[in-house]
């Protein structure tokens, strides 16, 4: 049986997908994560971890969020198919590789011919960087 990344000391991909949605909510907001939160009693750090899914988010303080927000709690969760194992991995990364939720969002507005071209710029450097750390070790 496949180990979860919550069981192999990663977060949840719920939990992740929770924070991401409390991020993505909250820059549209224009809100800082210190004002949010201010708003829900808590420190900015808190809610650093609660957007990389390392701290699983409480039933209180979901609902706190949500009317931070103004939203029905149920906006700040998951559809239960976008948590499939198969994405926990993706999950992981965005939560874990600096700049990875950056270059997904720049990334999805650029047209698609310019995509084209960005994977396979992308896959070359990421061949090139393999091959220098094999010839390292």
């Amino acid at each position: 049986m496949a180990l979860t990344n919550a069981e192999r000391g990663g977060p949840d991909p719920i939990d992740v997908l929770v924070g991401l949605k409390i991020r993505e909510l909250r820059r549209e907001r224009r809100m800082s994560q210190a004002s949010l939160g201010e708003k829900l009693g808590i420190t900015f750090q808190q809610i650093q971890k609660y957007e990389r899914g390392a701290n699983r988010i409480s039933a209180s303080m979901l609902v706190r969020a949500a009317d931070a927000f103004e939203v029905h709690p149920a906006a700040l969760l998951p559809d239960s198919s976008a948590a499939a194992p198969e994405s926990s991995t993706v999950l992981y990364m965005l939560t874990k590789v600096r700049g990875a939720n950056e270059m997904v969002e720049v990334f999805s507005r650029t047209s698609p011919r310019l995509r084209t071209e960005l994977l396979r710029f992308a896959r070359s450097l990421a061949a090139e960087t393999h091959q220098e750390l094999e010839l390292e070790t």
